[in-house]
Parts: C-alpha cells; sequence; structure tokens
C-alpha cells in the first residue's frame, strides 16, 4: 500500500457500501474517548475521526500519561496504541485492568503490526476489540457499532424529526414585514 493510499484509507475515502454504513449503531453523543499513540498523524486523524461522528476527544503521547488521564477523566472509551514509548500498550491495558477506577472502560487496541499474537495477548489481557493498522473510518465505526451492541458503550438515541405548523414558523420579522406593508398601503 502507498503512503497516498494509506492517508485515502484513514481519512475514509475509499468508497464505502452505504447500507452497511447506514446499519452500524453509534454510541451517544458526546461520548468521552481517549486517543493514545506516539504518532502525531494517528492522534489527529483518529481524533477527527471521532470528532466528526460527536465524540469528545482527548489525546495521549505515551502510556504513563494515558493512565494518568484515564484515571483523572474517566473517559467513556480508549483507542490504544500498542507499541509506545516507556510504557507499551500492554502494561497500560494491564494496568487499567486491574484499577476499579478503569477496569470498565471498553478500550480497542491499535497496533501497525501484522503478528497474530499481538490480537492473541489483546484478548488475553482483556482489550474489547483490536483494529489493524491502517484503518480507515470503517473500521473505527465498526468498532464503536460491537461494543454498543455488546452494551459496553451507550447507544444514540435518534433527534425525533420535529414538524412545526406553518402558522407557527412565522417569525417576528414576518409580523414585523406585514405591519408595515399594511401601513404602506
Amino acid at each position: 500500500m502507498s503512503g497516498i493510499d494509506f492517508f485515502k484509507r484513514l481519512l475514509g475515502g475509499q468508497a464505502t457500501d452505504n447500507s452497511q454504513q447506514a446499519n452500524l449503531l453509534q454510541a451517544a453523543a458526546g461520548l468521552r474517548t481517549l486517543v493514545v499513540d506516539d504518532s502525531p498523524t494517528i492522534r489527529a486523524v483518529l481524533g477527527k475521526m471521532l470528532g466528526q461522528e460527536g465524540y469528545a476527544v482527548q489525546k495521549a503521547v505515551d502510556g504513563e500519561s494515558a493512565i494518568e488521564l484515564a484515571k483523572a477523566e474517566q473517559p467513556e472509551l480508549i483507542f490504544l496504541d500498542i507499541v509506545l514509548p516507556g510504557v507499551n500498550g500492554f502494561s497500560v491495558l494491564r494496568t487499567l485492568r486491574h484499577d476499579p477506577l478503569t477496569q470498565h472502560i471498553p478500550i480497542v487496541m491499535i497496533s501497525g503490526n501484522q503478528q497474530a499474537t499481538e490480537q492473541f495477548y489483546v484478548q488475553r489481557f482483556g482489550a474489547d476489540d483490536f483494529i489493524k493498522k491502517p484503518f480507515g473510518q470503517r473500521e473505527v465505526q465498526r468498532s464503536i457499532d460491537q461494543l454498543v451492541r455488546a452494551e459496553r458503550l451507550p447507544v444514540r438515541v435518534p433527534m425525533p424529526a420535529v414538524t412545526v405548523p406553518a402558522a407557527a414558523a412565522a417569525t417576528p420579522y414576518d409580523e414585523l414585514r406585514s405591519t408595515i406593508s399594511g401601513m404602506a398601503a
């Protein structure tokens, strides 16, 4: 995969099947997320993807700050890279799973390493999902959909359509206009 293809995929540039997209459940708007990755590009792109879906995003560049933020801010979902400077993602996952303050938070591990052994350890240490890099918006949405369906995240309730009667739709400006035109006649 070329560098341009990588960025297109990250930014959701590939054609998507709209019928599949429509069936994916979203988590509640404003969901607090934490993105942990040492790559500024991944933090920015994943943060943008989540922000566009209506989620609040915080970011951490390493394992130590991820643990501190998770304990202090209590995000509702964490995207956690495995390869991090200092404390790696496996250690962060293990620490968060053993802490009563954070053990309930769904964690999606992300990695560019294609080895199946990583997926085995991720599941063994209690991650909720695993996404391989490079990933696109569709993979992120699918992961969130799975967590919503598993009742690990609250489902987004669609806003009911509101219909306004024509008479109620009139604005004060409409009334002013009709008064002025009545005076001019």
